[in-house]
């Protein structure tokens, strides 16, 4: 068995599980590199759960204890040399409480091997082709909350610098998924949401897939509430040294969708920007001039 083949037996049998061998799943699903190169204690630890649980986990694969999920993950990572992520991994765990710098510098370098797994063909296959899905599309619905929020508008905003297609659910007054009784099936939702999930994004996504619309879920892992109801799935590495889960991964891929989809659009996206410059010019938008710096007025005696 491969780490393509356990990852798809995990997914195939996540419902099934307790509470907690869900959360040692979502674990070695999220966390590969460091399911290979972190002790299964210090792996416990991090996803929330009790040694036992790990080799628990195991056994209900059918294998016989947790040490071959280690080997399963070593073995992938082997085959394609130790990545910065992997290494970023490591560091994280034996740095965690060294002083402010060391906090600076582990955050920095997680993000940066985060950004490197995002370039790797599979995920770069899986933008390119849901980019092509918004470029079809008739109208885009954008819908993130809390922290997603600022990822959907993100996205929206490039988009409707391009066109006239993209709907943001920004929901003001509750009215959240009122304009989603218009959508159809030559429409798409993107929805944006990472753990903790929040409730009504999940809902709003579940009512759009049940009137046919395709869905493009932007989340943190194969087994996430929107993965399942996603035609197009683009997975967000969150982990971070902080306390607070990092969004710049969803950031990027808002930008890389953007320029993909302006890129498909050709001429008429070209054609739209030249408008948005043209009025910005005549209403004087953007700050062109520095304006002169005011020195302070000094009493002449």
């Amino acid at each position: 068995m491969d780490q393509g083949e356990l990852a798809g037996q995990i997914v195939s049998a996540f419902d099934g599980m307790s509470a907690q061998l869900q959360s040692a799943a979502r674990y070695v699903l999220d966390r590969p590199e460091d399911v290979a190169l972190l002790s299964m204690r210090e792996q416990a630890r991090q996803a929330g759960v009790q040694p036992a649980t790990m080799t628990r986990l195991a056994q209900y694969l059918g294998l016989d204890g947790y040490e071959a999920v280690r080997d399963i993950h070593a073995a992938a990572v082997r085959s394609r040399g130790v990545g910065f992520a992997g290494k970023a991994g490591v560091q994280v765990a034996s740095q965690r409480l060294k002083g402010d710098h060391a906090l600076v510098a582990d955050m920095l370098r997680s993000l940066a091997g985060q950004i490197a797994h995002l370039a790797e063909p599979s995920t770069i296959e899986r933008l390119v082709t849901t980019a092509k899905a918004l470029t079809a599309a008739r109208r885009v619905y954008c819908l993130g909350m809390r922290s997603s929020h600022a990822v959907a508008w993100h996205l929206h905003y490039i988009l409707s610098l391009i066109g006239e297609k993209s709907v943001m659910l920004h929901g003001a007054g509750g009215t959240d998924g009122d304009v989603l009784g218009r959508a159809t099936g030559e429409d798409l939702l993107i929805a944006a949401s990472v753990l903790p999930y929040t409730r009504l994004t999940i809902e709003l996504a579940e009512y759009a897939a049940g009137r046919g619309v395709p869905i493009v879920a932007v989340t943190d892992s194969e087994v996430a509430p929107l993965a399942q109801l996603a035609d197009h799935l683009i997975i967000v590495p969150t982990a971070s040294p902080s306390f607070f889960h990092t969004m710049t991964q969803a950031f990027i891929v808002s930008e890389v969708l953007g320029a993909l989809v302006a890129g498909q659009a050709g001429e008429g996206a070209i054609e739209a920007l030249r408008r948005f410059d043209e009025q910005g010019i005549a209403l004087k938008t953007h700050l062109t001039q520095r304006p002169p710096r005011k020195r302070p007025q000094r009493d002449i005696q």
